[in-house]
């Protein structure tokens, strides 16, 4: 028998309970992992409050993140070994794995050993964000050194991540946030100018920054009406990324730039990259190596305590955090 964490009713934090639940020996291709840290996402609040993509089926298992060592495999795994340090990619549906327990079950595609110097905190808070990221810039946006890209909600997880990212390439990354309380945590976290998303004046700044290019990529999970502004401040075959719904009403476009400048506006989500085979282990590469050079690095917000996960995702929900929140065990 193990801890974890589950929930029987969709509702507000307090619907998560720690029960006592059996956890099977791993089956073919998985690998059982005795859990050190977890990386709470808004995917999972979604989930909780039925806003998800999946329906829970109750009680309902949850997580998408997690780090620790590895316990035992199953058969025909190759990739890790009983004793390793590994942590968890988003590569799963919450129907098929759940991540908050003591001991847990993962898919061995989803299983990475962790790089040399990486704790179990800051590993727990690397995937999905990294990951998420670096689709929309790298796979498929093939953001390069010297150009700008906007960078929605930027002081989430995944925010921070594209940060770092555009760093890493060489590239400009202007964040943007509506509030100005949060501009100098931006700019210590790597961004090279904070501006506000929903400033009409965006496209004259942006335009300034880029000397007169505009930015070739926007990344962004709030949409709504603001929307327009980060399209005009685009350049000529732009592209802009929308990987959330934060603001759920329809996005605004502004026609005469779509059609003047051949914008692509696209949908985005990380499982584009995570449930192809080649992809992910191309995210997996680039991610590895930034890790390993000290180009990408985990912001960890806060930590709570396995015991205040309803703790944990109250604050989720307040968004006062920037960068990761981590559950440790």
């Amino acid at each position: 028998m193990s801890r974890a964490i589950r929930f029987h009713r969709i509702g507000g934090p307090e619907v998560l309970q720690i029960d006592d639940v059996e956890v099977s020996a791993p089956k073919a291709h998985e690998v059982q992992i005795r859990v050190k840290a977890i990386g709470i996402n808004r995917a999972e609040v979604m989930y909780r409050t039925g806003q998800y993509v999946i329906e829970p089926r109750f009680p309902a298992a949850l997580g998408y993140e997690a780090a620790g060592v590895v316990e035992s495999v199953g058969e025909g795994v190759t990739n890790v070994a009983v004793g390793d340090p590994v942590s968890v990619i988003p590569a799963f549906s919450f129907a098929e794995y759940g991540l908050y327990g003591e001991l847990v079950n993962a898919p061995m595609h989803a299983v990475v050993k962790n790089p040399a110097g990486l704790s179990f905190k800051e590993a727990a808070a690397t995937w999905m964000m990294f990951t998420t990221a670096y689709g929309a810039l790298i796979e498929m946006g093939d953001l390069q050194a010297g150009e700008t890209v906007l960078i929605g909600a930027a002081s989430s997880s995944v925010g921070q991540a594209a940060i770092q990212i555009a760093n890493m390439v060489g590239a400009t990354p202007v964040a943007l946030t509506r509030s100005t309380q949060k501009r100098q945590a931006l700019l210590d976290a790597g961004a090279a100018y904070v501006l506000a998303g929903n400033d009409q004046d965006l496209q004259g700044q942006v335009m300034e920054i880029s000397h007169g290019k505009g930015a070739r990529i926007a990344f962004d999970p709030v949409g709504g009406p603001d929307v327009a502004n980060l399209l005009r401040a685009l350049s000529r075959q732009g592209i802009f990324f929308q990987y959330g719904a934060l603001d759920s009403r329809d996005i605004s476009v502004p026609v005469m730039d779509l059609l003047g400048k051949h914008l692509t506006l696209r949908g985005y989500e990380l499982f584009e990259i995570t449930g192809d085979p080649q992809k992910l282990e191309r995210a997996k590469e680039f991610i590895t190596r930034g890790l390993s050079v000290g180009a990408l690095r985990p912001n960890i917000d806060r930590t709570f305590a396995f015991e205040e996960i309803a703790e944990a995702h109250r604050y989720m929900e307040s968004g006062s955090q920037v960068g990761k929140i981590v559950v440790t065990l």
